[in-house]
Formats: C-alpha cells, structure tokens, sequence
C-alpha cells in the first residue's frame, strides 16, 4: 500500500510498503479520508514523531476485510478509527499512566496512522458512520469529539454568553457544540479572515479582529461589561490564555482546549481578584465521539462546513502541505483523500 512514512527532520516520503492484514480480533480499514491534526503538525514542526512511523488519527474509511474470529463488522461498512472502548476498561495512555505527559509521551510509540491507504485496528476500536454524515465529514469526528469533550468538561450553561478564542477547526467546532449546549451569544476572536467568515456563516454573533481590536476590552463590552461566561482558549499562542481569563466575568471559567507547545504569558494580578476558575480539556473519551456523529448526523454541527474543494490534497502532497502548516494559516480544514 501507498503511505507517507516519517523520515525524521521535517521529512516525509511517501513510498509503498506492506498492506497489513487482519489478525483475530482485527479489522482493516481502507482508509478514504484522513484529516491533517495539528497535533500532528506539531509533531512535525518540533520533530518528535518517531522516525520510520505513519502518523493520522482524524480517519474515515470502510472495512476491507476482518479477521478470522470478528462478527461485529462486515465489509464495506463504514467507519472512522475510534470511538470504541476497550474491552478491559482500561482506556487509553492517558488511564493508564497517571503521570502521562503528552509532550514527553505522545508520539514516542510506534504510530501506524491514517495518512497511508489501509489502517490495522483491533475491532473494538472503530465506529459506524451514521447516514447524513459524508466520508470527508466523517474524517472530522475525531477534533469534534474534542469539542464535545471541551464543552460538556464546561461550565456552559443555557443563555451563557461563551467566547472563543481561535476560529481553527477546533474553535469553530467548539463555538457549535456550545451551541448546540445551549449558549446564548457566541463571540469569536480570530484575525484569519477565511476563519473569521467561517465563524460568522456558523453562527457566530460577533468576531473581533485581534490584530485591529484590544480582544479583552471588546469581548467584555459585547458581553455586557461584566465579561463572558465561559471562554475556550482554542489557539493556545503568545497571549491568549491570559486574555481569556482577563476576558472573564467574576466567578467565570476559561477552558484551555489547545495546545500550547511553547511557555505562554500570564499576567494573574490582572484577574485572580475576579477569582476566574481554569480548566484544561485534552483529546476525548469514546462518548464523545457518538455524541459527535449524533451532532453531525442531526445538522446541529457542520463538520462539512470546515471543508472546501481547495480542502483537499492527494497523499504524494503532504510534505509541501506540512511545511506550510507550521506557519501562521488561512485554511480551515486540510484532508487528504486517498
């Protein structure tokens, strides 16, 4: 099969190697989308996955073929690569090391991921594609499912006036799934103005441009002069995290659903006598990606909405298309299509 294998050094090749087969208690999965991570951007930039590996985790496909025992699946069903709980309780690496550290951690294993044209998984692992959710959509189940686990780990409350810092992929998905939750004004800081536009057509009541606006001071105005309920730190750079919890009523939360990878700026004496409340959401659990394809399915997330016909590259464009990526961008959703 065709994948792009890590190389180490900011280098991908994409090459052809072993198309894996099912064992007992497998399934393959040919993948047809695989949505580009920024965790995995990441990963690239700071050159930490590991070298000889296939990295992707936001995967669509269908089943190609399952092992000798499995009865769950039949060919041709479709899926996305995760949701499923093992079937000893134990949950991912994050249960089962209680001092897990995802930067030291995360991508020190052997990774066969999504961006090649088959995936091995234990059956267990995958979930069934609803009817109404296309392929490509269905490639984003895996950064939904993140902003569900953001929103339902807040303190977002019916009629809340909610702020979302960074209009990525995950801000703009965190912005519908407050929504949905039941928030009452939606404000978006995001200077790209091809996210910016996305924020506003996905319902967004006001979005302020960081570079031409003081973000704190016309996030409180807009909420009322107070602050907002509830901010989600979805970009995760330079001083967001301290506006957001500079932007904050009395008594509010800041959730941190990005990641930062470098030291961030925080000015407390600034807002600890409002006495604000953080709290940090990482990854999912496996709920919240059936809560995540019941959202999509329904229409009251758009998944699709993040995704163009500009969105999609071929496999052979990943390396120009990561290096691209480590800079400041304007795309909303990168999806290669296999």
């Amino acid at each position: 099969m065709k994948a792009a294998v890590y190389q180490g050094s900011r280098r991908f090749t994409v090459e052809e190697i072993e198309t894996p087969e099912p064992g007992p208690g497998q399934v393959l999965v040919k993948v047809t989308h695989s949505a580009i991570c920024g965790t995995d951007v990441h990963a690239f930039m700071y050159d930490i996955a590991k070298p000889g590996s296939v990295i992707g985790h936001e995967i669509a496909g269908v089943i190609a073929a399952v092992g000798p025992d499995v009865e769950r699946w039949q060919v041709g069903e479709r899926v996305v690569a995760g949701g499923g709980r093992p079937p000893d309780g134990r949950g991912g690496l994050v249960a089962a090391n209680p001092r897990y550290n995802y930067r030291t951690m995360g991508f020190a294993g052997s990774v066969n991921g999504g961006y090649a044209e088959y995936q091995r998984l234990p059956e267990w692992r995958p979930t069934r594609v609803p009817d109404g959710v296309p392929d490509a959509a269905a490639a984003l189940t895996e950064p939904c499912s993140v902003a569900v686990h953001a929103v339902r780990r807040s303190a977002v409350r019916t009629g809340d006036t909610v702020a979302v810092i960074g209009a990525g992929p995950i801000g703009l998905l965190v912005m519908q799934v407050a929504r949905a939750a039941g928030a009452g004004r939606l404000i978006v800081s995001e200077p790209a103005p091809a996210r910016a536009d996305a924020a506003r057509r996905l319902g967004a009541h006001a979005v302020i441009n960081p570079r031409e606006e003081e973000p704190v001071a016309r996030i409180v105005e807009l909420a009322g002069g107070a602050g907002a309920d509830v901010v989600f730190d979805c970009a995760g750079i330079g001083a967001t995290l301290d506006q957001a919890l500079d932007a904050t009523r009395p008594a509010g939360q800041v959730v941190l659903v990005a990641v930062p990878w470098e030291p961030l700026s925080l000015e407390p004496a600034n807002w600890m006598a409002r006495e604000v409340d953080l709290r940090v959401s990482f990854a999912s659990e496996p709920e919240d990606w059936h809560r995540a394809l019941a959202l999509m399915a329904s229409g009251r997330i758009s998944a699709a909405a993040l995704i163009s016909e500009t969105s999609f590259i071929a496999l052979e464009q990943i390396q120009e298309t990561f290096e691209a990526l480590t800079a400041p961008s304007t795309q909303l959703q990168v999806v290669i299509r296999l």
